[in-house]
């Protein structure tokens, strides 16, 4: 029995430690992969300099720049395909730091097929396209749009279609909408390196998601900004559960009440 009880206790501890290595946030300088699968099949790789490993990011909505250094921020996928040669990250979030360059770096196939390119489900209707109206009661709603690290930029199939979402429920509620931008200002050190986000970086965000708003319909006296600073991680699907990455977002209220 106690030889039992030893073993469960240490597959316990086993899991526990697996749970907790998931999460991975480093910064690297990115490294394409050529394969030839098709249309965009090609691989993004990132190497964790402390351990060496090397990661397969290409699952992130932001692409990586050859020149320029990366923050990643993902957790390692339940399932692996080694499609690219290397371990799989998803979710997964990639920011281009535009202050650190890097050299080019291009790897052959080397036999590792790639995968071919998928449009993601979170994908903006035509401009053509009516948007669908969402049904009432309007109740109160709380739309979180991720940011990458150090920008104020709308990641396209990501942010922009939950910008989307926001202004058709907003302009379906007739309510009123409050945008609060944040930034985090907190230091924190990845890979010898200390990054933080200027504290006008909430506003600009801010008023971004104000101007997408308005441009996309949304009466501009219904819609008030403000900014605040290092927030508190939030649990949502816009994140992926990437919850750190919750830190740099915007939230936009929507009241269900006809103001």
């Amino acid at each position: 029995m106690q030889r039992i009880m030893a073993a469960l206790l240490a597959l316990l501890s086993f899991n526990s430690v697996a749970q907790a290595d998931d999460a991975v946030r480093f910064i690297s300088c990115p490294v394409y992969r050529d394969t030839d699968a098709g249309r965009k099949s090609g691989c993004w790789l990132a190497e964790e300099r402390e351990t060496g490993q090397r990661f397969d990011i290409t699952q992130s909505a932001t692409k990586p720049d050859w020149s320029m250094a990366v923050l990643v921020e993902g957790r390692i996928a339940q399932k692996q395909d080694n499609a690219c040669g290397a371990k799989v990250l998803e979710p997964v979030r990639v920011s281009i730091l535009p202050d650190q360059a890097c050299t080019r770096a291009v790897i052959p196939a080397e036999g590792f097929p790639g995968r071919r390119f998928v449009l993601p489900p979170r994908n903006i209707r035509p401009l053509y396209a009516p948007d669908p109206v969402p049904p009432p009661p309007y109740t109160d709603k709380l739309f979180p749009i991720p940011f990458d690290y150090g920008r104020d930029f709308v990641v396209y199939q990501q942010s922009d279609w939950m910008l989307v979402n926001a202004a058709t429920y907003a302009k379906a509620s007739g309510g009123g909408v409050v945008i609060t931008g944040y930034a985090e200002t907190e230091p924190m050190t990845l890979s010898g390196q200390t990054l933080s986000e200027p504290a006008s970086l909430a506003r600009s965000r801010a008023e971004m998601a104000r101007l997408w708003l308005v441009s996309l319909g949304v009466p501009a006296d219904r819609v008030r900004v403000e900014w605040r600073l290092n927030p508190a991680p939030l649990a949502d699907p816009a994140f992926d559960g990437l919850t750190e990455t919750s830190r740099r977002r915007v939230d936009i209220r929507v009241s269900g009440q006809t103001p």
